[in-house]
């Protein structure tokens, strides 16, 4: 069923999509760290990459699965240690690397290890596939995920 509904989404068989998209772990690094960057703060006129929020040294591709689904982790490094939009900050990454990703990742979010003081709470929350579902049926907070990873022209 699976299967089924990736083809449909990509059109065709997925491993046809996914041959010659990123050449190598490399440029998918790239690929990530071009798309999350551009990210805009919920609070600042800034973007993530400019707060220092988001780095490329946060972006690691991993093995990929048996599936062949590329494994990609995402360190980010909150403002303040009491950051109160941590969780918004993750759940736009994941949504905007979600929608733009040209093919099927396993992606896993995480705040860097001891840059929050709730940072376990909320990694368990930005990468619960119900929990961020749930947050996107709100109208409010689908807005502000909205406003952040709109892109600028």
């Amino acid at each position: 069923m699976f299967l089924s509904f990736l083809r449909k989404k990509l059109g065709k068989d997925p491993e046809d999509k996914v041959k010659n998209v990123c050449k190598d772990s490399t440029e998918l690094k790239d690929t990530v760290y071009d798309l999350i960057r551009t990210i805009k703060d919920p609070e600042k006129p800034n973007t993530l990459e400019e707060l220092n929020v988001v780095y490329e040294d946060g972006v690691e591709v991993k093995e990929p699965t048996l599936g062949k689904v590329d494994v990609i982790r995402v360190e980010f490094n909150p403002t303040v240690p009491h950051c109160s939009l941590a969780t918004l900050i993750g759940l736009c990454i994941r949504i905007k690397l979600e929608r733009n990703m040209p093919y099927p990742i396993k992606l896993d979010i995480y705040i860097k290890d001891g840059a929050h003081t709730t940072e376990h709470e909320i990694n368990k929350q930005i990468n619960d596939k119900e929990r961020i579902a749930a947050a996107m049926e709100n109208p409010n907070l689908k807005e502000m995920v909205e406003n952040c990873i709109l892109e600028e022209d």
